[in-house]
């Protein structure tokens, strides 16, 4: 869908449908704040003015009429969004706003539609919002379907930003600058649902290794694919012990960003590849195991944020690193009880095999480390018990160093994802202590989120590191207005936030 603004009147841009936010409480006759609802009332016949006199829409959050006759405008249809409370009214409404109507207006088999400025939000920060929302809603995951698929005829969003002058060429190119950006990130946060979405027999460490090349080949950057042979040259045991379950081979995917001006700083985001996750020996019960497709989503995010880092060109150079494998129940798989020695040196027991996660993100944490991270960030569908904690609404963050977690924090804040911060205090280490080797893969069922996080840490040193537990928020299970059922490419947009954020900061 293309997007593009327009700075002339509301009434005079030609479209299939007008879309309208509007605040409860709102009436046309009611001061200059509202004065569109006014002229469009007017323009409209008074169709607003019965709306409200009826109930039948009231400006609540979620609630919208769609107005078939436009009266005195170019837009053949009228659609009015209720925005909730004005007081209330921040960027999260108008995503959630921009994202419904985009889907409603889809289904009423739309071409190209407009969605009119209302708010005093900051317009370049608003519009890259609307154009987010709007792309992000249009994904389905219904690619396999033969007969009724989702099909969609929008061709054009337009963004009716009557606060931009067409004369100031300097907010025009800063509008311009923030729609293009919005379309770069919702296009990757979208990749990576698709990528998340795909059964694992056609979605292997293979397939994803080729499709980090593709994009590497598209998009300029680094790629350098590690197979069996090199990750046992390396040391990589933990990785490997996990490997050995399946006949598919496994995969570490780096892919580097190399701006042409760049600081001292290096970020690394590591991301878990695990294409299908049986739970190995410590098997999973066979209700739901199909989700078990998504147990890559940490992976599928740094691909696809890194495809969004490299257009966007932010002056700091980034690596993205995933491990990828299956986790199976083969006649080679690994057993609980076994030892393996991890890339940095520290052997670990594993008491329980469908904690595989941890181990191979131990190696690819010590694998960023000797590229030369000196700040990593990773993210995983890492604990059921995430989701115990937090539901679907949180991510959990975990770290070292405050300062990064807070950075984290600010930059999901930004994208409009939640982030919460459990402790990792080191008395939590205790649960993760082995009889026989230095650490074992499991804490018990005490706090499962924060021992799994304390089982990364001991493999990060002193390198400033936050880890990011998506397993609760990758995964949506019920539709919503803004958003359809499915993978939800969750941190997609908070990771180029964070880079674009240490760019900034090393910059000054």
């Amino acid at each position: 869908m293309n997007v593009k603004a327009d700075t002339r009147n509301y009434s005079d841009i030609d479209c299939d449908a007008l879309v309208i936010g509007v605040f409860e409480g709102e009436r046309p006759e009611k001061g200059a704040e509202t004065g569109i609802l006014s002229d469009i009332d007017s323009r409209l016949g008074g169709v607003l003015s019965s709306l409200f006199e009826t109930g039948e829409f009231n400006g609540k959050p979620g609630e919208s009429a769609y107005v078939h006759h436009a009266g005195n405008l170019k837009a053949k249809r009228v659609l009015f969004a209720g925005l909730g409370k004005q007081a209330d009214f921040n960027i999260d409404g108008l995503r959630r706003m921009a994202g419904s109507a985009t889907r409603l207006l889809r289904g009423k088999k739309v071409r190209r539609f407009a969605i009119v400025r209302r708010s005093q939000l900051p317009l370049p920060e608003a519009a890259q919002a609307v154009v987010e929302a709007a792309l992000l809603s249009l994904f389905d995951a219904d690619k396999y379907y033969t007969s009724d698929k989702t099909e969609s005829r929008l061709e054009e969003m337009i963004l009716a930003a009557r606060d931009t002058e067409s004369g100031d060429q300097g907010a025009q190119a800063e509008l311009n600058k923030a729609i293009e950006r919005g379309r770069i990130v919702a296009e990757a946060t979208n990749f990576a649902r698709d990528i998340i979405n795909e059964p694992s027999n056609l979605m292997t460490p293979t397939d994803l290794a080729r499709i980090a090349a593709e994009g590497a080949r598209s998009f300029g950057l680094g790629i350098d694919v590690l197979d069996a042979d090199k990750m046992k040259e390396l040391g990589m045991g933990a990785l490997l012990g996990v490997a050995q379950g399946s006949e598919e081979p496994p995969k570490l995917i780096v892919l580097t960003y190399n701006p042409s001006t760049a600081s001292d700083e290096t970020v690394a985001i590591v991301g878990k590849g695990i294409t299908f996750d049986t739970g190995g020996i410590s098997i999973k019960p066979s209700e739901g195991m199909e989700k078990m497709k998504y147990d890559m989503a940490g992976g599928a995010t740094v691909i696809a944020a890194m495809r969004a880092i490299a257009q966007l060109r932010p002056a700091v150079k980034v690596i993205g690193v995933v491990p990828a494998t299956e986790n199976m129940p083969g006649g080679g798989a690994q057993r609980p009880g076994d030892v393996v020695t991890s890339m940095a040196g520290k052997t670990i027991e594993v008491i329980n095999t469908d904690a595989e996660g941890r181990l191979v993100l131990a190696d690819a944490l010590t694998y960023a480390k000797k590229l030369g991270a000196t700040r990593i960030v990773d993210l995983a569908t890492l604990t059921g018990a995430v989701s115990v904690a937090l539901g679907d609404i949180y991510v959990a963050i975990m770290g070292n160093d405050q300062p990064w977690i807070d950075d984290v924090i600010t930059a999901g804040k930004a994208a409009g994802e939640k982030i919460w911060q459990l402790p990792l205090d080191r008395e939590y280490r205790e649960q993760i202590k082995s009889e026989i080797a230095d650490i074992q893969n499991i804490g018990g069922r005490k706090a499962g989120t924060i021992t799994a996080a304390y089982f990364l840490r001991e493999f990060v040193d002193e390198t400033p590191w936050a880890h990011l537990d998506i397993a609760g928020t990758a995964w949506n299970e019920s539709a919503k207005p803004y958003l359809a059922v499915g993978p939800t490419g969750v941190c997609v947009r908070t990771l180029v936030n964070l880079v674009d954020s240490v760019a900034g900061k090393s910059l000054k």
